[in-house]
């Protein structure tokens, strides 16, 4: 039985495992009139049989899934011929994964077949291999959908036994709740501390190879390593101050026109506007939030960047074809929901009576809003910012589009430059060996970007906490 087959049938379990442990609670009561004698609810009895049933088996499932391929490879690796075992990992993967395409496009009765009919020594060796992994997936089948399935009614068969009138059925179901949740917060720090260790591994083995230093502080960016020593162009250039720099710049020039806007929007909305129009005007605001970043590279590449290297040749300005500005005004665009919407939010949750006292001391709406909203909303305003900066600082499709790919150093926003994930993708895209110093520069790459959005973060924590109002 397949896995998602399995698990439909572990779902059906765990379903019935909740009526027959409410109906059991009821008999050890002696009967629904008795059950006010239970220390618990029946369905508390119920909920914590259908947890007992589903979870140890869920696990199990989950443990053999992630086993599975690797014992199968290694028992199947252990059959073949001493020469093949002596092969290199890359070697014998590539082997393997021959054998499993081979096992996976014909069926056993067709690779019997060709077996009796070849005379192909080293096909006849991948053809028996072929069976074999044929034989032991069916075989992990059966024993995956016992093993489950044991686990699941044993653990049911164990917990009923121990049902009695003061069986404590709501204090257990609640620990394994509390260590449910527990163990989905640590999911998030185990995926958080994942991403970092890799990046920094990595990121060590670049460093490596190129001095951190050249890496922080050179100002040539250009990642071309040779294949062979006696190859033109052997050595790159690693400088990572033109690509820091074109992200700054783009995402200075996206904020200078996303968070004003956003901020009079977010005031206009919350202050002044009728709940009709708000009502129509957020959720349509926010429809920008939801267009693809591809559909607004277009618009950047043929529309915005035309109009602003004619408006430049028309002062006599150099403007090139791809410019910061162009992308960095279609990004401001494409983030101003993300400062008006939160903004609206924090304003409008700032309490009436700050409000009716302001406006009690004579203060007009303006002075209201500038003196006292936008101060007691401030911790949610930063918050609203920051996420603009870090959507802007992850943009990568406008940047190609409309920015281009070209690591220029400088603070012309008409000039063309390109952006830290722009170089990430680039150095990543297509076949790449993971020991040269052109795909390891990525890592470098993002690991720079992960310590500045953290940089971003704390600055963001401690504005927050200079400036709260702590209100009653």
């Amino acid at each position: 039985m397949n896995s998602p087959l399995l698990f439909t049938l572990l779902v059906c379990l765990t379903l019935f495992s909740y009526w027959y442990g409410i109906n059991r609670s009821l008999k050890v009561a002696g009967g629904t009139e008795h059950k006010k004698v239970l220390s618990c609810l029946p369905k508390q009895f119920g909920l914590l049989t259908a947890m007992v049933c589903g979870l140890p088996a869920l696990i199990t499932l989950l443990i053999f899934n992630s086993a599975e391929q690797l014992v199968i490879e290694q028992l199947l690796t252990a059959t073949l011929p001493a020469n093949i075992q002596a092969l290199s990992n890359i070697d014998l993967g590539l082997y393997l994964n021959n054998i499993r395409f081979l096992a996976l496009s014909e069926s056993n009765q067709a690779l019997l077949n060709n077996l009796s009919s070849s005379t192909d020594i080293a096909l006849n060796i991948q053809l028996n291999a072929a069976i074999a992994i044929q034989k032991l997936e069916q075989q992990a089948k059966w024993l995956k959908t016992a093993l489950v399935l044991v686990v699941s009614l044993v653990s049911v068969i164990i917990l009923v036994r121990k049902f009695s009138i003061t069986y404590e059925a709501r204090q257990k179901s609640e620990t394994i709740i509390h260590a449910l949740l527990v163990a989905s917060s640590a999911i998030a720090i185990l995926t958080t501390l994942g991403i970092v260790i890799s990046v920094l591994f990595e990121s060590i083995h670049f460093f490596k190879s190129v001095p951190a230093t050249e890496f922080m502080f050179g100002t040539q960016w250009s990642p071309q390593t040779a294949m062979r020593a006696d190859q033109i162009g052997g050595s790159g250039s690693f400088g990572a101050v033109p690509l820091f720099a074109g992200t700054l710049l783009i995402t200075f020039i996206a904020m200078l026109l996303a968070v004003p806007v956003g901020l009079m929007i977010a005031i206009y909305l919350s202050q002044y506007a009728n709940s009709k129009f708000r009502n129509i005007a957020k959720p349509m605001l926010e429809v920008l939030a939801g267009i693809p970043t591809v559909v607004y590279g277009f618009f950047a590449a043929l529309t915005v960047a035309p109009v602003i290297r004619s408006t430049g040749e028309y002062f006599g300005l150099s403007v090139a074809s791809e410019s910061a500005l162009a992308a960095g005004l279609v990004m401001g665009t494409m983030i101003i929901p993300f400062v008006s919407s939160l903004s609206e939010d924090a304003i409008s949750a700032v309490p009436k009576a700050l409000k009716e006292a302001s406006f009690g001391m004579g203060a007009t709406k303006s002075e209201t809003v500038i003196k006292v909203l936008l101060p007691a909303a401030l911790p949610g305003i930063v918050g609203a910012i920051l996420l603009a900066i870090s959507r802007a600082i992850g943009e990568t499709m406008i940047v190609v589009m409309a920015a281009g790919m070209a690591a220029n150093l400088t603070a012309n926003p008409l000039d063309s430059v390109t952006t830290v994930t722009v170089q990430i993708v680039t150095l990543l895209t297509g076949d790449q060996e993971f020991d040269s110093p052109k795909t390891l520069a990525a890592f470098a790459l993002g690991l720079m970007l992960f310590i500045t959005t953290l940089g971003l973060n704390i600055l963001a924590l401690k504005v927050v906490q200079k400036y709260r109002e702590q209100y009653d």
